[in-house]
């Protein structure tokens, strides 16, 4: 899988459901912790991603990982770019057996 899809799953994992440990996120996605980070520290560096732990919280290892902006505008058009590459793929194997 490349990064693209990864960081659009990571998107949709965030935007669904904001409060999640990286070892539920990663679990879900069946990413190791260590690709997990990598990937979060990316959409970070990015702007596409805010992640704030519980100041209240005493386990501070619970975090709540928020889209921004951008982060949401560009979770749209990876969705969008992911759609029509499906679709050019469909296309292709439905000429191929029609041929």
């Amino acid at each position: 899988m490349n990064d693209n899809q990864d960081y659009l799953n990571l998107l949709r994992k965030i935007k669904k459901k904001p409060v999640s440990t990286q070892r539920e996120l990663a679990d879900d996605l069946g990413f190791s912790l260590g690709k997990l980070n990598y990937c979060l520290k990316a959409l970070k560096l990015k702007g596409l991603v805010k992640i704030n732990n519980f100041k209240k919280n005493p386990n501070k290892l619970n975090y709540i990982y928020v889209l921004t902006p951008r982060g949401s505008i560009e979770k749209t058009k990876l969705t969008l770019n992911f759609m029509k590459k499906r679709m050019k793929e469909y296309d292709e194997l439905k000429k191929e057996i029609d041929d």
